[in-house]
């Protein structure tokens, strides 16, 4: 009787240790770019004159591309989930002033890499890129 949460716990900690255990890599433009393409965008490119300054100077790199609605996306891929928030903030402070307020409308952040769209992106528009996001 006294095995159960013995076993219990050991098999908790093992769960908690497997989690996440493969999301340390950060995502890369490089990882990322064939998958949009997959998906349906359109003009994906890493082209630093594209991407835009914030995109162009991230870590892992940046990547434009545009869904089959128009919208287009800007990804900016950054050293890791830490540098994310200086991302959002450079993305923010460098929007065109009517954009400014509608920042939490077109921004998301996931994992490493911080996701910039024209105008707020349909659910399917969202679900293509951030399961394209990869290593």
């Amino acid at each position: 009787m006294r095995r159960f949460p013995l076993l219990a716990a050991l098999l908790l900690v093992l769960v908690l240790a497997a989690c996440g255990g493969g999301s340390s890599k950060p995502y890369t433009a490089a990882g990322t770019k064939a998958c949009l393409t997959q998906k349906g965008f359109t003009g994906v490119t890493t082209n630093a004159d594209t991407v835009g300054f914030i995109a162009a100077f991230a870590a892992n790199g940046g990547i434009q591309a545009k869904s089959s609605t128009g919208n287009v996306l800007t990804i900016a891929f950054t050293q890791g989930p830490g540098s994310v928030a200086g991302t959002e903030k450079a993305f923010r402070r460098n929007a065109p002033a009517n954009l400014r307020p509608h920042m939490s409308d077109i921004m998301e952040a996931q994992g490493s890499a911080v996701l910039v769209w024209t105008v707020s992106p349909t659910t399917q528009e969202l679900s293509d890129a951030e399961g394209c996001l990869a290593s």
